[in-house]
């Protein structure tokens, strides 16, 4: 098999939530960035990496860097990949993404264009044709620029990897599968202790959860666009790596994740989400004011998404919102709380300062991933 370096893109604070989980996939880390991780891999790991990683963002699969302050170095530096690895003759290809930073190059447009027609100048000498009817399967560039060095990946992935398959009904403010799942993965929790979700929307961190609880692969039940470039992965791989993650699942555990929120619709419409996730059985909705948190049970963890305030309606209430939430939280005097927001004012709402705080990028929106940690569970006796 071939062996490639893989770059994995990731939500800007989630880097370190990812390379664990590149290094549980069994996989060597070559590089971390801002917003990226990279590894070495084969062809399986391309494969694997795309049905197994939780908080990446797409596989690319890097083809070549160079450095290039001018558009003529970045024509021949392009030119010189060996473009031919991995595009054949019907090949279509495209860049669909350039971002630049800090470089002499920074017009996306025009980083687009030359690089296209130096690709097209190298193949049509390999292939000895002058006219690309670009009928085959897709080979989408994404390129980083960052202080006038290039990294160009082959993206394997297609729809983002946040897009499992199952949340097709979605809140007025959904927070991404990948993201929510980062945000468990960045607290203690595990599958014997109790987790809540008071805000839960559509259901996504409880619906995470869950598959973590029963070892789903989150890209178990999709598609990918590594599955028609033959000429890189051959399809078996696809078919075995599936069939491996379809052996781990266990939906025979019992966890104890809740999901509430005030509006029944949105409770409805995160069971649905569930039964497509295949975890209805294991989260437990109901429709909840905040005001009414409350468990018997200790050491549990309140893990949320609550509205930032950003909307015009919730302008008013938000605060309101946080207090409620700080003390229903003082109740729970074992627990653990841990809570994704934009609103500046959340920790003097809620009433106590966090324990840790992480800034993280929601999309292009600066977040910061409130901490409060509760007291550990005391251990069982053997």
């Amino acid at each position: 098999m071939r062996r490639f370096e893989l770059i994995a893109p990731c939500h800007f604070g989630m880097e370190a939530v990812l390379k664990r989980e590149i290094i549980d996939l069994g996989y060597d880390i070559s590089e971390i960035s801002d917003g990226r991780v990279s590894f070495f891999g084969d062809e399986e790991a391309v494969a694997r990496a795309n049905v197994n990683l939780r908080t990446a963002e797409r596989i690319l699969i890097k083809a070549g860097s160079f450095h290039a302050e001018t558009f003529d170095e970045l024509f021949e530096g392009t030119k010189a990949i060996a473009w031919e690895d991995y595009i054949p003759k019907d090949g279509k290809f495209w860049v669909a993404k350039a971002a630049s930073v800090k470089s002499k190059l920074f017009s996306p447009s025009d980083i687009q264009s030359i690089m296209k027609k130096a690709m097209v100048e190298r193949l049509k000498g390999i292939y000895k044709i002058e006219w690309f009817k670009e009928e085959g399967a897709s080979f989408p560039l994404r390129v980083f620029i960052m202080k006038d060095e290039v990294t160009i990946g082959i993206d394997t992935t297609g729809d983002s990897l946040h897009k499992r398959g199952y949340r097709l009904l979605k809140a007025k403010a959904p927070i991404a599968e990948n993201l929510a799942c980062g945000l468990i993965m960045l607290t203690p929790w595990n599958k014997d202790r109790i987790l809540v979700d008071p805000f839960c929307g559509s259901g996504t961190i409880p619906i995470e959860a869950a598959m973590m609880a029963a070892n789903m692969a989150p890209g178990m039940h999709r598609s990918f666009l590594g599955m028609s470039q033959k000429e890189i992965i051959t399809p078996s791989l696809w078919k075995d790596t599936i069939e491996e993650a379809e052996d781990m699942v266990d939906l025979n555990v019992a966890p104890d994740i809740q999901g509430y929120d005030i509006d029944p619709e949105m409770v409805s419409i995160a069971r649905e989400n569930a039964r497509k996730a295949g975890v209805e059985d294991l989260i437990h909705f109901q429709q909840r004011d905040v005001a009414s948190l409350s468990h018997s049970k200790k050491y549990g963890f309140i893990i949320t998404n609550p509205p930032y305030g950003e909307r015009l309606e919730e302008k008013e209430t938000v605060g309101a919102l946080y207090r409620t939430l700080g003390e229903r939280y003082k109740a729970l005097d074992s627990w653990s709380m841990f809570l994704i927001t934009s609103y500046e004012e959340a920790e003097k709402a809620i009433g106590k300062k966090a324990d840790k705080n992480r800034k993280i990028y929601n999309g292009m929106m600066k977040t910061y991933y409130y901490q409060y940690m509760g007291p550990k569970p005391p251990k069982r006796e053997k």
